[in-house]
């Protein structure tokens, strides 16, 4: 168990994820607060919106209509990061090499996608059911499955996965034109997390290089491999489970946890029990498992402040194109990082001292699991009605 002391005083926690450290100072949630509020959210939102540009039939901003989708809809962003065709970029060499050192870029192509939920305009995760988040699982399932290289380790289970999982047609995209490194799935919720339209969707992000975060966590469990012969989220799964202070919830293939190094407030990782490599490495049974934990996670949320819980959540998987080596060092998990610090008006925002020294955090992870763990049951929402 956690030293009871580390629940009073300030401390550093180690992230063995990516090699950083961050400050933990418990004592500042007795502060008071004269900062912003976030005004708490209502759920007043029609099952359709005429003026959205993700509902069913409608017209979006490029002006192509969306079809009368009734699971998950995918379409490329029509304002997308990263373009797949552009002009191309070769550095310029300099004479004492100075500028090369210091002024470096590099060119990024790649897709990006646009998957809508559900066709309802005014629900969450939240609100939907384990079997009705399962076919936002089976999409991204075959969509990372058709962005896989052709020699990729996981070649065979991506076809497999394709053969297994019903084709929505509404759901479906065309293959990149050229081979692609790495897919981001990732949601932002909320306004406050910089969503601009509140109809349930996700967006998916395919670039020709490797990021930064998912490259970082590579090189750490690559590391912890190579210095102990087992896997870093395997091991840290295992130790969770059998301390269980900071575990929120489990199922017999996942395990829901505030991890020791969080830096949001109720940060939460969703980890795969077995070694799941990538989305095309899931069952059936997994898949349905994996929608339970996504749904008790963001239920959870909403529970605790009674609100609409803003996050921003992302996997992070397999590379699509990599090595036999990535590949096996790769276990499948999910990030969730909500703002909201002490209630649905209070955020924690990550400025000053987090930006130029270190991440921050005042309640302690062990606190915040406790706290998710007690916000179970049925959605405070349903309770209102």
């Amino acid at each position: 168990m956690a030293d009871p002391v580390l629940d009073d005083i300030s401390h550093r926690r180690y992230n063995p994820l990516t090699g950083s450290w961050l400050l933990v100072s418990p004592h500042r949630t007795k502060r008071p607060w004269q900062g912003q509020q976030e005004a708490p959210s209502k759920n007043v939102l029609p099952v359709y919106d005429p003026q959205c540009y993700l509902c069913p039939g409608n017209t979006r901003a490029q002006g192509d209509r969306n079809p009368q989708y009734e699971s998950t809809f995918t379409f490329v962003n029509d304002y997308s990061a990263v373009k797949e065709q552009q002009q191309e970029y070769q550095p310029q060499t300099d004479k004492d090499g100075v500028a090369s050192l210091l002024l470096q870029a590099q060119a990024v192509t790649g897709r990006c996608y646009v998957l809508t939920f559900s066709p309802k305009h005014h629900v969450t995760l939240a609100d939907m059911a384990a079997a009705e988040i399962l076919p936002v699982i089976q999409t991204w399932t075959r969509i990372y499955a058709s962005h896989l290289s052709a020699a990729h380790p996981l070649k065979a289970q991506g076809e497999k996965a394709l053969a297994s999982i019903p084709a929505n047609p509404d759901g479906e995209v065309d293959p990149p034109r050229g081979q692609l490194r790495y897919m981001q799935i990732f949601e932002n919720k909320g306004a406050a997390m910089g969503c601009s339209n509140p109809h349930p969707h996700c967006q998916i992000w395919t670039t020709s290089t490797l990021p930064e975060e998912p490259a970082k966590e590579l090189a750490q469990m690559a590391k912890y491999r190579a210095e102990n012969g087992r896997h870093l989220l395997d091991d840290y799964a295992k130790l969770e489970a059998a301390r269980s202070e900071r575990v929120v919830w489990q199922n017999d293939g996942f395990l829901v946890v505030c991890p020791w190094w969080a830096i949001w407030p109720f940060e939460v990782l969703v980890i795969a029990k077995r070694h799941v490599r990538a989305l095309v490495d899931l069952t059936d049974e997994e898949r349905l498992q994996f929608a339970e934990a996504v749904q008790e996670v963001t239920r959870r949320y909403d529970n605790l402040f009674e609100t609409s819980f803003p996050y921003s959540s992302g996997i992070h998987q397999a590379p699509l194109d990599c090595t036999e080596q990535e590949a096996e060092t790769s276990w499948f998990h999910m990030h969730f990082y909500p703002p909201l610090l002490r209630s649905a008006t209070v955020r924690k925002f990550l400025v000053g001292f987090e930006l130029l020294a270190e991440p921050q955090r005042d309640i302690t992870p062990e606190q915040a699991a406790a706290r998710l763990r007690s916000c179970g049951g049925e959605l405070y929402r349903k309770l209102l009605n």
